[in-house]
């Protein structure tokens, strides 16, 4: 069966249950694979699936026949989640490849599993890793074994299931959110490989800052960081200690001197705003890529390109913050390392836009105004005429129509009189606020009645 991988108890191909291996394929093995959990109190992180009482707990447990849909990044832990599904409820483990494997691979395992239910009562989990790769034929001819409840399936997706999977499955299914492991998950991962005998039994140790540096290239990603422990662990050798520079030379990527909790985080964050504020494209990649090789949120960094676009660049390029917006969707929907492409793609816009803090400058100004006390009634024509009797107290009876006036534009106070000389919008000159500026001088003349 091409595109299709079953395991069993026995640990051979097609033999019975769990995903299991057996002690010749386990010693050969990558180290993320024999530090797989095997309980879902042994998996890392995701502490709202685990919590008592949880849907998945509860679908383990109580062994309910319940297909889920599981989203999050690379690493959190999807394959484990069906892996330990199908050994807690001595399960069936069939895993179907949504590279390779057409309609008719789907529908041979929905087959097989109903075939082994019927005969033995044996159920079947049937994991699809990558569903969202899957095209909406190879999707639909899962349906019939969710429906029947002749297979678990556990699909995973890296991408936004509302957009890349169907909507008959995904009602169908559970839909779980993993979130990316925090550094004291991965820290702890790591140190289970270290110690346990399915991992390193001891016989290799690290130093603390050996760790940190890995703990920073796994970006949150739990198989990432047993990758690179299990290739600096052959680098020192049996007795061994991995040090920063074994790891360093072991996967081949310099450590960089970033603690995101500490000055580093803050300084080079700031360096890289005032970099594209300053207009400079190439400073500001190389802060961006010192974040990014330093393992920072790509969230975190696309948050700060969001309140860039406004404060720093406001109406001189009204497509900046269009930009940002999509950047930062993009980084939730896609993961590192894809996004730093659609980073990278956004701080070279908004660093070589126009500039224009007179956004910024004028909520400020409007907010200074507020909490000095300029706080005056609102006028009677603009105030709500909609209920019983507002007509009697003069509420909007001189109200005019915007929509009726030359050029949509009326005449009319609109600021209560504490304030009806303030001038809070003040545009430059600077790129598309230039065209900006001389609308909004000639619309201000017209309400204010100065034209």
């Amino acid at each position: 069966m091409d595109g299709l991988f079953e395991m069993g108890a026995a640990g051979r191909p097609g033999a019975a249950r769990g995903g299991s291996l057996s002690d010749a394929e386990h010693a050969a093995a990558p180290l993320a694979v024999r530090m797989r959990p095997r309980t879902l109190d042994e998996l890392v992180g995701q502490p709202q699936l685990r919590a008592p009482g949880s849907p998945l707990r509860q679908l383990i447990e109580g062994e309910q026949s319940l297909s889920l849909l599981l989203w999050g990044p690379p690493g959190t832990g999807k394959t484990t989640i069906a892996s330990i599904i199908s050994r807690q409820t001595e399960r069936r483990f069939v895993e179907v490849s949504a590279v390779s494997a057409g309609v008719k691979e789907v529908r041979s395992a929905i087959d097989a599993a109903r075939a082994e239910l019927v005969a033995t009562g044996t159920e079947t989990v049937l994991f699809v890793d990558e569903v969202h790769r899957f095209s909406k034929a190879q999707q639909d001819a899962l349906l019939p074994g969710v429906e029947n409840r002749w297979v678990t399936l556990v699909a995973a997706t890296t991408e936004n299931p509302f957009f890349s999977v169907i909507s008959p499955l995904l009602s169908r299914s559970l839909l779980l959110r993993l979130t990316s492991l925090t550094d004291d998950d991965v820290r702890e991962v790591l140190g289970s490989a270290l110690s346990d005998e399915r991992g390193l039994g001891g016989r290799v140790s690290a130093t603390d800052d050996a760790l940190d540096h890995l703990v920073r290239l796994a970006g949150g990603d739990a198989r990432r960081s047993l990758t690179y422990l299990e290739a600096a662990a052959g680098a020192a050798g049996a007795g061994g200690e991995i040090t920063l520079e074994v790891a360093e030379t072991a996967v081949d990527q310099a450590a960089v001197r970033y603690d995101r909790q500490g000055d580093q985080h803050y300084d080079v964050t700031s360096a890289f705003i005032k970099s594209v504020r300053g207009s400079d494209a190439d400073a500001a990649l190389h802060y961006l890529a010192r974040m990014l090789q330093a393992g920072e949120d790509p969230r975190f960094i696309a948050r700060r390109l969001m309140i860039l676009a406004s404060e720093d660049i406001g109406l001189a390029d009204p497509t900046a913050l269009t930009t940002a917006v999509a950047a930062a969707q993009t980084v939730q929907l896609i993961g590192l390392p894809e996004a730093q492409l659609t980073l990278a793609h956004a701080t070279i816009a908004l660093a070589v836009a126009p500039k224009s803090n007179a956004v910024t400058t004028a909520i400020g100004a409007a907010i200074a105004d507020v909490d000095a006390g300029k706080i005056g009634p609102v006028p009677t024509h603009l105030r709500d005429a909609h209920y019983a009797g507002a007509k009697k107290l003069g509420h909007g009876t001189t109200y005019k129509y915007a929509h009726d006036e030359p050029f949509g534009i009326a005449e009319q106070v609109y600021a209560p009189e504490v304030v009806a000389d303030a001038t809070y919008y003040q545009p430059t000159t600077h790129g598309a606020e230039a065209a900006i500026k001389e609308r909004w001088e000639r619309v201000r003349r017209i309400v204010r009645g100065e034209a």
